[in-house]
């Protein structure tokens, strides 16, 4: 069943819109300390929790990807469960968590790009964690509707004749992007620049293809500047339109295709 809680319309930010976080747990609290947050996380296995000293003034928005690559996916995710469960962030789901859900369901996976890295973390932490983590990214809507319609923060992206609607195919789309289900020679997903082609009034925050610097093609923008390939951890600031970035403090996975967007789909 799609989760249907996408209609944030009436929240108006402002917001801190931060790009795929991929376990990077590091960069992932200097950036919030940037944006005006003191986290604190203590303990450890069942008593490990996180603390919130010090809010920030904006609303956090996580672009999704959270696991997977970098060292610390369960600390992110206990650091994004936190902030989503207390009312002070919102979350969407990327494809890597998405993965992620399925084996903490017990289904079978292929354990490669990056997700072995996250299976070998969880497996030193407790199953009421597993569980919960199984929840919170259950139940995730596939894209968030905010600010009156002029805001649309998607994983992958979101055309505009979607907005405003839930389905499977819609949910697929803003995981995955425009795929057409082939693999290329790395056996990654054959992506294209749905952006090429969106010409809608709402501006669409995405990430999930790694850019060397965040990149508007008409009114989308993508935030995902690739922490866990060496790149850094970006956050928008909505609406003020400026970036705050952190630079990743090493190399985390190899990139197997460069930065950049793809090519658009032929007319």
């Amino acid at each position: 069943m799609t989760n249907t809680n996408h209609d944030n319309r009436h929240n108006t930010g402002p917001f801190d819109i931060i790009g795929d976080v991929h376990g990077c747990g590091d960069e992932l609290e200097e950036l919030l300390a940037r944006l005006g947050w003191h986290i604190e996380l203590r303990g450890q296995g069942e008593k490990r929790r996180v603390d919130v000293i010090t809010p920030g003034p904006n609303r956090i928005i996580f672009v999704g990807d959270l696991v997977d690559r970098g060292p610390r996916s369960p600390d992110v995710l206990r650091i994004v469960m936190t902030l989503v469960d207390s009312g002070r962030a919102l979350c969407v789901p990327g494809n890597h968590d998405d993965k992620f859900i399925r084996w903490l369901k017990g289904n079978p996976v292929k354990l490669a790009h990056g997700l072995e890295a996250t299976t070998t973390q969880m497996a030193a932490e407790p199953q009421t964690f597993h569980k919960s983590v199984q929840q919170f990214l259950t139940h995730l809507p596939p894209y968030l509707w905010l600010d009156d319609g002029k805001l649309v923060v998607a994983h992958a992206g979101i055309m505009g004749n979607m907005i405003g609607h839930t389905s499977d195919r819609i949910r697929s789309f803003c995981l995955y992007g425009d795929t057409d289900g082939k693999t290329d020679e790395n056996g990654l997903s054959v992506r294209y620049n749905w952006a090429a082609l969106y010409h809608g009034l709402s501006l669409i925050v995405y990430g999930h293809t790694p850019v060397a610097e965040p990149t508007s093609v008409h009114n989308t923008l993508c935030i995902d500047t690739g922490c866990c390939f060496g790149g850094a951890l970006t956050a928008l600031r909505y609406p003020d339109h400026t970036f705050v970035t952190v630079p990743a403090r090493k190399t985390y996975a190899t990139r197997a295709r460069p930065f950049g967007l793809p090519p658009a789909r032929a007319p």
